[in-house]
This record gives structure tokens, sequence and C-alpha cells, in this order.
């Protein structure tokens, strides 16, 4: 006899005389929501799905957080913030506090780094049962209907079909032709997981990610060289925000190398040599390739459904992350929106609220918080100065140094400025806020006045009025804002 589950059907075929092959073939469970990946994205829109009363599925093959939580933002900062301890130590005696040289084991950040990522796993497997979501561990592919076929990991088939199926299968790092990942090239996936400070790094690519990895191994005591193909490392940054970095890169002995082509390396017993520009060649133990990262739709099965995917391989959607399927959408990598994970929490709501039967307003991209953790920290909202004029805007721009600030010299950290864009009256003054625009200490936790400011369409007059705590690094912005009304305190 063979037992079989409720709601499924059986298929029976002869194989041979007195022998029976019988396949179990499980219905699809009926979601409101099902949802291919477990990054933020696709967690973000199970949760707020669940805690609205929507039954939800979500199929994740590998680990749940994706790439942020397991291979990207959260490890990469934890590891940025042992080199920031790094640098404290370093500058104890500017303090008064007498110490011996400091020295670094990069086994115990590491092991330090694991533990709070495995912990956040584990808060999202807990919040997975507290809402009754439904996972399924294996490789999700979109049918027809909005079914959703689940390769299992045991080997097992699952279906499971939704009102709405949301896409959310992140992205992998690039690479580039000539460094195949193995031995000394490494992507984010493979140095994040490093155990020791290489002593000469190379990094291919001097973006946000690029300069985040080059800032945490110089200030560990590493030889980091930059090659970056355009002419200048961050760019889209506002050039003064950008030359901030740059300078005290430098100071880091961070060596920039722009425009430059990297053609191949060849390996030898250190590690390889990297071939560069007109015949250069740069002996390093570990290159770093940091070129961006590609949507991951390799397995979702989109070929046979009505779903467009671009030439790029981003899945094709409009304002409201709906793709060309009735009922499918897509959010984070996976579609050519900027790759934050708290664009991809934004972007499941939006889904979600559609779910629901609300009206929700599209994400506005152009206005999203953006922050890079290198020291020092970036973080800005809104166009920057020639952005805006290439917009066609009039503006007011005022900019104020970290250096006068009276808790930036406080904690020693002086590198950096506050930069406000503004509309430009018609009677000269400063309007409308475009652009707010940061670079220094912890600007990452002081952006959200900036960060309201541009999306609140609001004007420098009204936030001049915002009173900032004394003494605070946010009175710089606070300074800033003044200042444009032609009028100010300390700056």
């Amino acid at each position: 006899m063979v037992a079989v589950d409720a709601g499924a059907t059986v298929a029976v075929g002869n194989l041979a005389a007195g022998e029976q092959r019988v396949e179990v073939v499980h219905l699809a469970e009926q979601f409101d929501l099902v949802i291919i990946g477990g990054g933020p994205g696709g967690y973000g829109a199970a949760f707020y799905a669940a805690s609205a009363g929507l039954s939800v599925a979500i199929v994740e093959k590998d680990v749940m957080g994706g790439t942020c939580l397991n291979r990207g933002c959260i490890p990469a900062k934890a590891l940025l913030e042992t080199a920031a301890v790094q640098r404290h130590v370093a500058h104890a005696a500017d303090f008064g506090i007498e110490c011996s040289a400091p020295t670094v084991n990069f086994a115990v950040a590491q092991a330090r780094k694991q533990k709070i990522v495995e912990g956040l796993v584990r808060g999202i497997g807990g919040l997975i049962k507290a809402r009754k979501v439904t996972l399924y561990v294996g490789v999700g592919a979109l049918g027809p209907d909005r079914t959703v076929t689940v390769q299992l990991a045991e080997g097992a088939t699952a279906q499971a079909q939704g009102r709405g199926v949301l896409l959310a299968a992140g992205s992998v790092p690039r690479t580039i032709p000539g460094f195949d990942r193995g031995g000394p090239i490494m992507t984010s996936d493979e140095v994040l997981m490093l155990d020791y400070v290489p002593a000469r790094v190379a990094v291919i690519g001097g973006g946000a990610i690029g300069c985040e990895f080059a800032s945490i191994f110089a200030d560990l005591g590493a030889k980091v060289t930059i090659l970056e193909g355009l002419p200048k490392i961050l760019p889209g940054l506002d050039a003064d925000v950008a030359n901030v970095v740059v300078r005290s890169f430098k100071k880091k002995n961070i060596d920039i190398r722009t425009d430059v082509n990297v053609v191949g390396h060849t390996p030898n017993s250190a590690g390889t040599t990297v071939h560069f520009g007109e015949g250069e060649d740069l002996d390093v133990d570990v290159v770093i390739v940091s070129v961006g990262r590609r949507p991951y739709g390799d397995e979702l099965g989109l070929a046979s459904t009505g779903v467009t995917v671009s030439d790029r391989g981003f899945v094709e959607v409009d304002e409201f992350c709906r793709t060309t399927e009735a009922g499918v959408f897509a959010i984070g990598d996976l579609i050519n929106t900027p790759q934050l994970a708290h664009v991809a929490y934004a972007e499941a709501i939006l889904v979600v609220k559609q779910l629901l039967g609300e009206a929700p307003m599209p994400v506005m991209y152009d206005k999203v918080p953006w922050a890079i953790y290198c020291d020092p920290e970036v973080a800005f909202a809104g166009p920057g100065e020639q952005a805006a004029r290439e917009a066609g805007h009039d503006v007011v721009v005022a900019k104020h140094q970290f250096r006068g600030n009276s808790r930036a010299q406080i904690i020693g950290q002086l590198d950096g400025l506050v930069k406000v864009i503004a509309k430009r009256n018609a009677d000269g003054t400063a309007g409308q806020v475009l652009g707010v625009h940061m670079v220094g200490p912890w600007v990452t936790e002081q952006l959200s006045g900036g960060y309201l400011a541009v999306n609140w369409e609001a004007t420098v007059a009204e936030v001049a009025e915002f009173i900032q705590p004394h003494p605070s690094l946010t009175e710089l912005f606070g300074e800033t804002m003044l200042s444009l009304t032609g009028r100010s305190l300390n700056t």
C-alpha cells in the first residue's frame, strides 16, 4: 500500500510484470503572495504582507538574508568597524590613552562578523515562524497562472500558486575577462571570508563597494591600489564630496590609478601580477574584482513566461514594479533600479500595498538615500551641484567643513563637509532644497534630516528653523542650511 498526502494526485505506470511506479504530484498550495528570493526585498515583502494579514510563501535556495546579510552589506560593515577600531586604537595617544602599537587578528574579526551574520539570519528565521510565513527551501521557477514550481533541497518538487508572485532573486558579482574567480582573484563573496589581511591588494573598480574594501584593507595595514577605468573614483558623486574621499584615501597611502584599462594577470608564487595601462605591472597578493553586480534571473525559468527581460538581464517593470505578465512583480537587484537594500524594502512595500488594494505612490528613485561606508563616509539624497545644473535648475549652493564643528574636533575626525543645493528664487534667495550631500564622520547616520528635506520639497527657510543639538555633528547640516538664508551663527 502507498500512503498519499491529502490533496495530492497519484499517477501509476507499469514498468514490468509485477512492478509498479507510483509518482506523487502535489497540487499547488494557494497563497496571496508567493516570493522567489529571501534577500531584503523578498523577506521584507513577506513580513510586511504577513503583518497585513496576507498568506505568504517564500522560496529560498540558500540561506535567508540574501547577499546583503550573508555576503554583502552586513559582513562588509562589520569589517569596516574592525578597521575603525584599529584607527581609534592607533590614535589613542592623541586622547591621552597610552597603549602599545595595536596588532590585527583578522581571524577574530571574521569570527565576530560571522557571529553577527548568523544571529541576524536566526532572527529572520524566527520572524518567519512568528509571522506564519511558509518557507520552501529550494530553487523556484515561475510557470503559468502565477504558479511557482520549487525543486526542493531533498530532491522532491512542490508547487505554490499566488494571487501575486514576486520575483526577488537578487544579483551576483560581475567579473571581467581574464579574471576568473579562484586563488588570488576574488569578488566580494570570497574576500569577505578571508581570515588574514593580505599585504598587497589591488581593487579593480573604484565604485562604492571597491572603495569600501580599499578603506578596510588600507586601515588594517595593507598596501592598496585602486584601478579604475573612468577618469575618477566614485563616479556620479558630487565633485566636492568625491574630492574629500580622494584626499583622505591618499593620506592612507591608497594608490588611486584612474583612466586605466586592466588587461590581465599572471599568477606567481606570492599571488599574481596585474597588467594594466600602457604595459604597467603590479605585484599583489590578492585582487578584488569590484565592477558591479548583475541580476540573477538564471534559474527563474522566465523564458517560458510572459515576463520581459532586457539585453542586460534585468527584468523589465513599470513604475509600480509590475512585469509584463499580469500579477507578477519584480524588485531589488533583479530590476534596473538602485542596488540598495533599503530600495528593495521600499519596492517590497509598494508591491504589497497593491495586493492589498491600496494606491501607493511609486518609489522616487532620484531622491532615495545613498550611503557609502568607507572612511570617510559618504551619504546623500537628491542631485549634486553639477547634476542639478544639468537638469536645468538655477541653484544656490552652500558647503561647510567639519573641521569647524566642535564635535568633529572632540572626536578627532575633521575631514569632510556638508553641501546643500537649493533652487534659486526669483529674488535670488535660496528656495526649495534639491540635494543634501555629506562626507565625513558618521554621515550615514546624519542624512535623515537632509533626506526628509529633499523628499518633502522643503525650503531652506523651513529647514533652517530646525533646532540641532549642541555639540553634535548634525549641527553642521543646520548651520549650512542657516547660511543659505543669508545669516549664520558659527559658519
